[in-house]
Parts: C-alpha cells; structure tokens; sequence
C-alpha cells in the first residue's frame, strides 16, 4: 500500500492547479478508493490502468476537472458509472451531491455498493441497469446534471441522456482528446435533442502531451 500513498499524495496539488480545493479527509477518501480499486481491479478488471500513479491521474483527477461548473448539492447521475467514476470522485468532492450511480454489470454494481459503504457516504444510490433501456429503474424523473465517461460515443450519449435532464439541466460530457470533433459531429443531435452546448473545458493532464475537453450541454427545451 506504500505505493498507492505515494501516488495519491500529488492529488491535492494538482486539483488545486484546476481551482479544487481538497481537505485532509477527502485525500482519506481517495486513498480508500485506490485501494480498492487497485485490489478488486486484480480479480474483476474493472479499469485497464494498472498502475495506482495512473489511476490518481487519469481516473480520479479526470473526473474532478468539470467539478467548478457543478452544483455542490445538486442531483447527478453518473450514467454508465463503471468503477465509480466521475460519480464517486465528485461526491467524495461534494458530500451534498445527491448521487445515482447507474451500471449495469453485477460485478461493478457490486464493488460500487462496497465503495459507498467503506467510503461511508450517504446520498447515493447505486442503480443497476442500462440508461438504453432500463429507465423504469432510476428513482428521478429528471436530473438536473448528468455525467457521462466512457459510455459511448457522442451522439449515442447524447441520445440517451438528453431525455433524461431537466429544463435547464446540464450534460456533463467527458470526451478526452477528440472533443471539439466529436462535439461538431454530434451536433444534429445536440440540436435534435434540445441541448446547446454551454461551455467546453480544453484541459491536460500531468505528465501527458494530449489535450482533453470536457463539454457541457444544456437543457433549453
């Protein structure tokens, strides 16, 4: 476990570099996480990173970057929730964040329900099922903020999530180094669906060349 302290251990000073500030008890939080991941991800492969340097980085500090733009206290789901993420960064974040975590593989339901309990968060629900298909399952109507990594591409999230906001919801998208592409090629269905797009977050990563964008769409009908 020396190995994942010295790995969290930058996590407070670069989330400052993107205007986030962390406490002493939420770097806890982390460290709690990556061990659990790093143990689970042995048995379940619940992310292709291997190393805890880089899940610090490319999992837990990725998911914090549109955390500025997001209310405090809000409702989220985390759509495709996968290993926890941005859903669990962002409530460790934001203890007011009311949570859905929807994932539709047992295994991960299963380590997202563990995660909730190690990490003793309340205000999050873990939700089983596919946003395609299954969204009889979520306990919302509509959500006032939505978050999707990884789910699928653009205009498939886009198309499944947009029925989901409420007026004046934002859709929290993170689309890694192709972002303005794949905003320009989703564009009929950002239109089609009654989103626009708010904001986009060019941003990198320490110690990786690329560029990444988050985007933010709105609800406006």
């Amino acid at each position: 476990m020396r190995g994942e302290a010295k790995a969290l251990a930058p996590l407070r000073v670069h989330a400052r570099g993107y205007g986030i500030s962390l406490s002493d008890e939420q770097l806890e939080r982390f460290g709690i996480y990556l061990r659990e991941l790093m143990l689970w991800n042995e048995k379940f492969n619940l992310t292709g990173l291997r190393e805890p340097e880089r899940v610090v980085t490319e999992l837990f500090l990725d998911s914090l970057i549109p955390a500025p733009r997001i209310s405090p206290e809000g409702r989220l789901l985390d759509a495709g929730s996968g290993a926890g993420l941005p859903g669990l960064p962002l409530k460790i974040l934001y203890p007011g964040l009311q949570l859905h975590l929807l994932e539709a593989r047992a295994k991960r339901v299963s380590f997202l329900k563990e995660m909730v309990r190690l990490l003793g968060l309340t205000g999050v629900e873990v939700i089983r099922g596919r946003i395609e298909r299954d969204l009889s399952t979520l306990p919302a109507d509509c959500y006032p903020w939505i978050a999707a990594r990884a789910l699928a591409k653009f205009p498939q999230v886009v198309r499944w999530c947009a029925p989901l906001l409420c007026g004046g919801g934002i859709l929290v998208c993170y689309l890694g180094e192709h972002g303005v592409e794949s905003l320009e090629e989703g564009r009929r269905e950002v239109e089609s669906t009654g989103l626009e797009p708010q904001e986009v977050i060019p941003y990198s990563l320490p110690g990786k060349t690329g560029r990444r964008n988050a985007v933010l769409l709105r609800k406006v009908w």
